[in-house]
């Protein structure tokens, strides 16, 4: 799905949704091709901080409309951060993330699932009872350790990071990252 788009179209309808949601005047991209289902994750930074992080799991609608929904949703929904302002917009890069479906990843033990992580490539969902959590490939390059990655997602899940237990399932994912020129 991911060979027929391009980081322009896709950051270009990131930051003109959001700036309609900002009531700022916007030049809307031809959205030609993004009519299939898809997940994406829409990632703000500034300054090479996040800013914002929102995004779909599962592909359940078009694309163009996943897009649209997160992109907004990180500028101005991200519990994490209040809402992006106007005078905020230029200094905010955007970053497009077009997911793959996400297949559980079978493992025998904690030992056993940190060995079949893939740094750098696997997104990761973790489940343990109602706790979920999910971190991008890209926050692997802030926590190269599989110990390390995993305790911060299960902290993001809200468990102790050294919690562990046979309940505890995983799925990866991959994803296709579109930059916005800088």
């Amino acid at each position: 799905m991911t060979s027929n788009l391009d980081a322009v179209t896709l950051t270009s309808l990131a930051r003109y949704a959001i700036s309609q949601a900002l009531r700022q005047p916007a030049m809307a991209p031809d959205t030609a091709g993004l009519d299939a289902d898809g997940a994406s994750f829409v990632t703000l930074t500034q300054g090479g901080l996040l800013r914002g992080c929102i995004g779909s799991l599962q592909a359940w609608r078009p694309l163009r409309d996943d897009i649209v929904d997160n992109a907004v949703s990180a500028a101005l929904h991200d519990p994490r951060f209040p809402p992006l302002t106007v005078s905020e917009l230029p200094d905010t890069h955007i970053e497009v993330s077009v997911l793959s479906v996400a297949t559980p990843m079978p493992f025998t033990s904690k030992q056993d699932a940190l060995s079949r992580l893939r740094p750098g490539v696997d997104g990761v969902i973790l489940y343990v009872g109602r706790h979920r959590a999910t971190f991008l490939p890209q926050v692997w390059e802030e926590l190269p350790d599989p110990e390390l990655f995993i305790g911060h997602l299960m902290r993001k899940a809200g468990l102790a990071p050294d919690y562990w237990s046979d309940k505890v399932e995983i799925s990866r994912y991959t994803v296709t990252a579109f930059h916005e020129d800088s």
